[in-house]
């Protein structure tokens, strides 16, 4: 077998590729795309959804103008290695799916035709999106990234990065914030008498096209009211839904990888075999044929993201927690615990559905059964941790609605405490066998765990990120929380995880 540290991933390795590469290469003439779309914010996520989306659209006839530069923002050492990495392999990476059944299809994805790091040229960037070639611009920001105050709903202007950008705006600084570089792309744009791209929002929050127009305007409107109002009146913001498990890339998957490409791959992704994407037909300056590449245009989006978000999502919360409690680390061992499974059942079938309007053609009940089996894919392997991450902000986001419900139905709240109990030990850094955890929460200030009492279990609901809740002001939802509290100290995670569970209550294996 040939040693693949003798071959790069790279355009090279499309025009010579190995004989006994069992990867799927793209099929059109990659010297003849164009970038047609800007995305900011290069993640995993990106990589394995909307960029495969157009990787199939450039297959199709008349699509070469709709190739995609990829925007990194960040500066640290991470941030520099993944753009030299994509400056070697010439903007290519992998896309490998993990079947249940163990199986892998990997893919060369060759959507990404330059790859810009904006702190090492910021000009670059902006000249990019200033382009008029430039139709779409497409954000993975994360659910926090759109800097809006939980408690008010205001776009937070006194954000250091945002400020920054605002104050250099008027003495002629260059950008360095996404809404910074759209702004002033924007106001380019207008003044060369070039219409207004897309701002398309693919981050996994409600209303992400109403969030993103919101942010964009409001930091326009702070610096030019004109051209705010020109902005309002000829971008579009549509909103979308998003749903793929992209975890991050383990030692033993990188090398299945390369042994599968024959290939050294620098900046691999895995997903899940499922994807899905669901938009709104609203773009100002044309777009590839989605449609045709899998997407589906609705006029549903809102209700198909309450679906995913209060069913998908808030589980994917629910489950973290707690199973960190329990000593697991990945998703798909916390799944094989029963106590676990029915947690997630009970939550979907009790909290939540009773309480979902569903687009058209959907089935909650039946999309509960498909959450669980993805859940399960032991050959995803996908983090606990990673799913923990930021859980300040992403918990208000996909459990707010579900517990404002319960609270006014007069319902069962202890699985809604449960997981409020649950991040309150992940914020101690430790799980329930005492082994310590990485706790990674930029949303949780040095004002939020200057008012954690260890002592105290209730001065959680006092914080920032859950304070606009108002959950202390709920003498159901405090019983319920202090018990479920008291409960884990005395007897135990799993003697509480038992007691959450409605009697007799069963789910599908």
């Amino acid at each position: 077998m040939r040693d693949t540290a003798d071959t790069a991933l790279s355009d090279a390795f499309l025009r010579r590729p190995p004989r006994d590469t069992r990867a799927t290469l793209p099929r059109y003439d990659r010297s003849r795309i164009k970038a047609g779309i800007a995305h900011i914010g290069v993640g995993n996520f990106h990589r394995v959804h909307q960029a495969l989306y157009i990787e199939r659209c450039l297959h199709l006839p008349g699509h070469e103008d709709w190739g995609i530069v990829g925007i990194g923002l960040g500066d640290s050492a991470s941030a520099r290695a993944k753009a030299d990495a994509y400056a070697r392999q010439d903007g290519l990476y992998s896309v490998t799916e993990f079947a249940a059944d163990g199986t892998a299809a990997t893919r060369v994805v060759g959507a990404m035709v330059d790859y810009l790091h904006a702190p090492r040229d910021p000009g670059a960037v902006l000249d990019l999106l200033a382009s008029p070639a430039i139709r779409i611009v497409s954000l993975t920001i994360t659910e926090g990234g759109y800097n809006i105050d939980e408690t008010s709903g205001a776009f937070r202007l006194d954000d250091p990065d945002v400020a920054a950008d605002l104050a250099g705006a008027r003495t002629g600084a260059l950008p360095r914030t996404a809404f910074g570089l759209i702004v002033a792309a924007l106001a380019l744009r207008r003044a060369a008498g070039l219409p207004a791209f897309t701002v398309l929002s693919c981050d996994n929050l409600r209303s992400n096209g109403d969030t993103a127009r919101h942010a964009v305007l409001s930091y326009a409107y702070t610096l030019d009211t004109a051209l705010a109002a020109w902005i309002d009146t000829h971008a579009a913001f549509p909103n979308s839904m998003v749903d793929r498990i992209a975890p991050g890339v383990s030692d033993q998957q990188r090398k299945r990888v390369a042994a599968i490409l024959q290939a050294e791959d620098a900046q691999p992704a895995v997903a899940e075999p499922f994807t899905q994407w669901v938009l709104e037909d609203r773009f100002s300056a044309g777009r590839p044929d989605l449609a045709a590449a899998g997407a589906v245009f609705s006029d549903e989006v809102h209700a198909h993201e309450a679906v995913k978000g209060r069913m998908l999502n808030a589980s994917h919360m629910l489950l973290a927690y707690p199973a960190l409690q329990c000593g697991y680390r990945t998703v798909s061992e916390a799944m094989h615990d029963p106590l676990l499974r029915r947690l997630l059942g009970s939550f979907m079938e009790r909290d939540v559905i009773p309480y979902l309007s569903l687009p058209r053609g959907v089935s909650a009940h039946a999309y509960k059964e498909t959450l669980l089996k993805r859940f399960a894919n032991p050959a995803v392997a996908d983090q606990l941790l990673r799913i923990a991450h930021d859980g300040a902000a992403k918990i208000p986001v996909f459990h707010s609605q579900t517990i404002a419900n319960l609270l006014a139905q007069g319902a069962d709240v202890s699985r809604a405490a449960l997981l409020l109990a649950c991040f309150r030990l992940y914020l101690m850094g430790r799980d329930g066998n005492g082994a310590p955890l990485v706790v990674n929460e930029p949303h949780f200030g040095e004002a939020d765990r200057a008012l954690l009492d260890p002592n105290d279990p209730l001065t959680l609901l006092d914080t920032s990120p859950f304070a606009a809740l108002a959950l202390g002001d709920h003498p159901g939802f405090v019983d319920a929380y202090l018990r479920i509290t008291d409960m884990i100290d005395s007897a135990g995670i799993r003697i509480a995880l038992a007691g959450v569970l409605p009697s007799g209550f069963r789910t599908a294996a």
